[in-house]
């Protein structure tokens, strides 16, 4: 069955990591060719080039992926690429263009309602969490071990009919140090966004998808393709919302923003 192509004006996806084995480039692949947008935007970790210095691994379908955003940038869609820590490289093409797709460190976004958003990966405020032991557990080989056994749960739970299902973000709301780290990042971006006079962020990095209006501030984290496979879209009208696409595809959150009121000074 075909589904109908939905349309948002605004696109936000990050953390895809192709070339890491945990990639869930179907999942995406799905959601890109069922969906359309104005403007689509790559909030890094787009490649995993760590995983693939490691260990190269490069599955058909993460070809695919970059072959679908090519061809959005063929059919009108203006493609911005903020490059992440696992793919920094691309850094130094930062003000320049590849195959049509511009390339930023950061980027304002102004949505239907007037709303300034920054646009960051949020690698940036990873001093904040640094010193947590989990973090550190999760950069090293503790990642590996929630990505496999998320890897594992799903293949049981296909096996006797069940859904894709996220043991690696159930695991990591649970966890009290987690839910802090997570916390301490949320609330160093939003510091950020009222430290440049925006009215609000959108990043990625910490896989952790959540959409929070806190001090007047919005924050938005997009998710990732990894765990979550989720991302932040914009309506028509400017509501924000994120949503979840693996087997099961459903709106894990909207925020309907207030539009601007400006007075004649």
């Amino acid at each position: 069955m075909t589904d109908k192509i939905r349309y948002y004006p605004t696109i936000w996806i990050s953390d895809i990591h192709l070339g890491y084995k945990d990639c869930k480039a179907e999942f995406l692949l799905d959601f890109l060719s069922n969906t359309h947008c104005d403007t689509l935007y790559l909030v890094g970790d787009i490649v995993d080039l760590w995983s693939l210095k490691r260990q190269f691994f490069w599955h058909s379908s993460h070809y695919k992926v970059l072959e679908t955003l090519q061809q959005k940038v063929s059919q009108g869609t203006n493609v911005i690429y903020i490059p992440g820590n696992h793919d920094e490289t691309f850094r130094r093409y930062v003000g320049q263009s590849l195959m049509g797709i511009e390339v930023a460190h950061s980027y304002i976004h102004t949505t239907q309602q007037g709303k300034r958003l920054l646009l960051v990966h949020g690698d940036d405020f990873d001093s904040v969490t640094r010193y947590n032991w989990f973090v550190s557990w999760l950069g090293d080989q503790g990642y590996d071990l929630l990505l496999f056994l998320n890897r594992w749960s799903n293949r049981i739970r296909r096996f006797f009919g069940g859904r894709y299902w996220s043991l690696a973000s159930w695991l990591k709301k649970r966890v009290h140090k987690a839910v802090s780290a997570i916390d301490a990042f949320e609330r160093a971006a939003i510091r950020e966004a009222k430290r440049q006079g925006v009215d609000g962020i959108v990043c990625g990095h910490i896989h952790q998808p959540n959409i929070r209006i806190q001090d007047g501030i919005i924050y938005c984290n997009d998710g990732d393709w990894i765990e979550n496979c989720t991302a932040l879209v914009e309506h028509q009208g400017g509501q924000l919302a994120l949503v979840h696409w693996s087997d099961v595809r459903k709106v894990l959150h909207i925020e309907r923003l207030q539009a601007k009121s400006y007075q004649a000074a």
